[in-house]
């Protein structure tokens, strides 16, 4: 990796960081869950970078991919185990990181956070150049269900590109042989996800997240003003709310279309069952020869 490469990977960790940590003091009841969004990304552009996806807040048995839609009108309740995930790129070279909140009066989920909190310390603490990712995964699995909770384990953590969210390595949230090693000069997310369930999520609800996954097979028919739009994210996620300054038949029509083709992929809420808690807490870490580096501390 090269010094412009990490620097920017470092850069994009602290606005990442600095806003992560704006949304713990920020996320209340009665809070709008699209201003918290909004108003993050909005950080993240003032400080001279770009979102790396959407921002995303998910509540309770939802693990992932909440993202607000126009005149979102959601708002924080309390009792509610609040995940908030953000991405951040500066000249496409991305940090990611996600943090929980509990806000319960009886502080009830502050044992679910404090699992995906620990084992986060503890993948990190076994990560090293060529170590297995199954071993990373074990780490977080011993110390989730040795606080008394399950990992969730279609989730994973994964690795980071330039323009590029998800890469190799994943790495999963239990022992798992076969999945590769860390390698030296790498950038990747860890984010161990802690719930009173199973463990295993699915997809539910409208997806508001979409990502370009290849060219369209054919541009007819497909508004030229909203697909400059999208191309101009240059594959990495999207969300409807994104192009609100645009004719909105135009860009469902073009968002439909591009998924019929295969070009782009919808990304749904992703749930555990009615009544699950799930937590999820999230670092990127470089991977140098002196050791890890992490970016989003």
């Amino acid at each position: 990796m090269d010094a412009h490469a990490l620097d920017c990977h470092r850069r994009a960790g602290r606005i990442a960081s600095e806003c992560r940590e704006w949304a713990k003091q920020h996320v209340r009841p009665g809070v709008k869950v699209a201003w918290v969004l909004e108003t993050v990304e909005r950080m993240i552009r003032e400080r001279g970078a770009e979102p790396g996806f959407p921002a995303q807040s998910s509540r309770n048995h939802v693990a992932a991919h909440y993202c607000s839609p126009p005149e979102d009108p959601l708002e924080y309740q309390e009792g509610d185990c609040v995940k908030v995930d953000f991405g951040v790129h500066v000249d496409g070279y991305v940090a990611d990181t996600a943090a929980s909140i509990d806000l319960s009066a009886d502080g009830r989920w502050t044992k679910l956070i404090q699992a995906s909190e620990a084992a986060l310390a503890a993948a990190i603490a076994a990560v090293g150049i060529d170590v297995p990712v199954g071993d990373v995964g074990a780490a977080i699995e011993r110390t989730i269900t040795g606080m008394g909770f399950q990992p969730v384990r279609n989730l994973t953590g994964h690795g980071l590109g330039r323009w590029k969210v998800h890469t190799a390595p994943q790495i999963p949230n239990y022992a798992e042989r076969g999945g590769g090693r860390f390698r030296k000069d790498t950038v990747f997310a860890i984010e161990p996800f802690a719930c009173t369930g199973r463990g295993y999520i699915k997809e539910r609800g409208k997806a508001e997240v979409f990502m370009m996954v290849g060219p369209p097979l054919s541009a007819k028919g497909l508004d030229r003003e909203v697909l400059k739009a999208i191309d101009a994210w240059r594959g990495l996620p999207i969300a409807r709310r994104y192009f609100l300054h645009l004719d909105r038949i135009k860009v469902e029509d073009a968002l439909a279309k591009l998924a019929k083709q295969g070009a782009l992929m919808r990304y749904p809420p992703l749930v555990e069952d009615e009544g699950v808690m799930v937590a999820q807490t999230e670092h990127s870490l470089f991977l140098g020869a002196s050791g890890v580096e992490i970016l989003t501390a």
